[in-house]
């Protein structure tokens, strides 16, 4: 189906028919139109017309408005103060425009006209090592940016370059050839990711033991630190058996954020490993990185250290060994070159903003990138405690992130069962089953921890207060997902009344608040997308769910029953909302149970 305009850019189309009648030398102005709280929306585009033009802006407002066609959109149009317009629109005009969105099982959200091919590179963990909070917000806010992108028309490439190579796996290798069976499994049945963690963790501990007191392992794990990258075949077939291990771990957390990650989507470091050579010798040729004391660099004339001198991007070091450049380089390569990206996302810590200007602006030297094919980084800020200080355990360690989101799913549960307890001492009745209450109970804390995340925009740092994530009242997911919840129950309650608009009747404030609400929701989508700004969904969403809270309070539904007409329209405004909330929480990665 083809998209529906909303009623802003209908309007805009009304005052620009005006414009061009009043004043056929401003016809290409912009009228600058946005939602009002004065009206149901604000144009102040006169004003730097007026400016523009030399005129009054009060007497040209009022020319527009006598130029505007009759039409059965705008309902009134004043003009305010210096030369503002306060824009009415009908109430047909509202019901109308949704019905035509409830009519659309996009719920008329277009697909971008400049849609592109995205590769995205998210959710980075390290082998052998445990995921802890920091990993958090990269997996949340990536996941999120690729259903809102794929949403949007997209071809989305996602990409997880985890951390599998390095000196640190001669350490871990040695130890493996002269430990074959420290990770072997305790059974032949289904490894568990805490059983495959607890193996890595031991082995690491172990060997990093070893390697700082005994010299002849050490002079041992260095060797075949060279072996690995020599790519002899007996030291890859252990390090794969790391790489295997660790996938097991964080398949088991990925599972727990309810997110699908897929194996061919893994491409790490040592994915690149054939291409560093040559990305070396295309910077060296070219120009664009120089020999300095040995090692490959890259120059910027704005990045300087404390002591006033540049600090270069090491592309190779003067021993001959690979940096992250060198990497991150030969991937930018291999995603434009092979996978044919014409933009570039990368969902990574806000600390390592200058290594990836230095990279992006390299790659652009290099004609890796260019106008046609961009790189962006949306950088996020740091998970902090209550206290706002860094995330720590009493103990000062990094909190696992298995044990956060335990304790989240943990919380939530409780939250959804003392909700299903007071129902049924009100009631008699069972609401949620036992199976129910665990299972809404995952869904509710893995989606606070979700939102809280995606709630704050990314580039600030954002407290974790599970007692905050998991409440009923504010910005909360659970909020939304209660009210989503409302709406379904009040259809088991209807009886034979169905949703159908009546674009003839007369809206009531809270009907109209929540019309122009959820008429917003193509253009939150789109915004989301264009700034990859996730937050900018969530706060539509929880406005949308505050709104239809008033609505629910002011506009009775099934009792006291209206005229059917009435129940009809409203009914069809709860299923719409309940359709909008559904679609947009879905983006963000978040379930919305049909019963809480």
């Amino acid at each position: 189906m083809a998209s529906v305009p909303s009623l802003a850019s209908t309007v805009q189309q009304r005052l620009a028919d005006g414009l061009s009648a009043a004043l056929p030398e401003a016809a290409s102005a912009d009228p600058l139109l946005r939602r009002s709280d004065r009206a149901d929306f604000q144009a102040n585009g006169i004003l730097a017309l007026a400016k523009r033009l030399k005129g009054n802006p009060r007497e040209l407002a009022t020319k527009v408005v006598g130029a505007i066609p009759a039409n059965d959109v705008l309902k009134e149009v004043e003009v305010s103060g210096p030369g503002f317009l306060n824009i009415t629109v009908t109430d047909r005009a509202i019901v109308e425009t949704l019905a035509a969105r409830a009519a659309d099982a996009r719920l008329g959200v277009p697909f971008s006209e400049s849609a592109g091919t995205t590769v995205i590179d998210y959710a980075q963990p390290n082998v052998a090592k445990e995921m802890h909070v920091g990993h958090l917000r990269s997996a949340v806010i990536g996941a999120a940016m690729v259903e809102i992108l794929e949403f949007t028309g997209e071809t989305v490439v996602r990409r997880h370059h985890i951390g599998d190579w390095g000196t640190q796996f001669g350490m871990l290798i040695q130890y493996l050839v002269e430990h074959p069976h420290e990770l072997d499994h305790s059974s032949e049945s289904e490894v568990s990711g805490e059983e495959a963690m607890s193996n890595l963790d031991r082995l690491y501990k172990t060997s990093r033991a070893l390697f700082d007191s005994d010299e002849g392992f050490k002079t041992r794990a260095r060797a075949r630190v060279v072996d690995l990258q020599a790519g002899d075949e007996e030291t890859l077939a252990f390090w794969q058996r790391f790489v295997d291990e660790s996938k097991i771990y964080f398949y088991s957390v990925f599972d727990k954020l309810d997110m699908d990650i897929r194996d061919t989507d893994v491409v790490g470091e040592s994915g690149y490993n054939d291409m560093l050579a040559e990305t070396c010798r295309l910077l060296e040729e070219s120009g664009v990185a120089v020999r300095s004391e040995g090692a490959l660099c890259v120059f910027f004339d704005d990045v300087k250290g404390p002591d006033g001198n540049p600090v270069p991007l090491i592309v190779q070091k003067s021993d001959g060994g690979f940096g992250y450049a060198a990497t991150d380089l030969s991937a930018i390569r291999d995603r434009v070159g092979s996978l044919k990206a014409t933009s570039l996302l990368y969902v990574v810590d806000a600390r390592q903003s200058l290594h990836f200007k230095m990279v992006f602006e390299t790659a652009r030297r290099a004609g890796w990138l260019n106008d046609e094919v961009k790189a962006h980084q949306l950088a996020f800020g740091t998970v902090l405690g209550k206290d706002g200080k860094p995330f720590k355990t009493r103990e000062g360690e990094t909190v696992r992130l298995v044990d956060l989101l335990d304790e989240a799913v943990e919380r939530a549960t409780s939250v959804v069962r003392e909700k299903a307890d007071d129902y049924r001492e009100k009631t008699g009745k069972e609401l949620l089953t036992e199976a129910e209450i665990v299972e809404n109970g995952q869904y509710v804390g893995i989606g606070a921890v979700k939102y809280a995340d995606l709630s704050t925009s990314a580039a600030r740092d954002y407290k974790f207060d599970l007692d905050q994530m998991v409440s009923l009242n504010g910005d909360t997911s659970v909020y939304i997902q209660y009210a989503y919840a409302r709406i379904r129950s009040i259809f088991g309650r209807a009886g034979d009344r169905t949703p159908v608009a009546h674009p003839e009747l007369e809206l009531a404030p809270a009907e109209r608040a929540l019309g122009l609400h959820l008429d917003g929701f193509a253009e939150t989508v789109a915004e989301a997308a264009a700034e990859y700004a996730p937050h900018k969904l969530t706060a539509y969403l929880y406005q949308l769910a505050s709104l239809y809270t008033t609505f629910y309070d002011q506009c009775p539904v099934v009792k006291p029953e209206p005229a059917r007409e009435v129940a009809e329209n409203r009914l069809f405004l709860c299923d719409l909302t309940a359709r909008t909330l559904h679609q947009g929480m879905a983006l963000l990665g978040i379930r919305t149970p049909e019963r809480l």
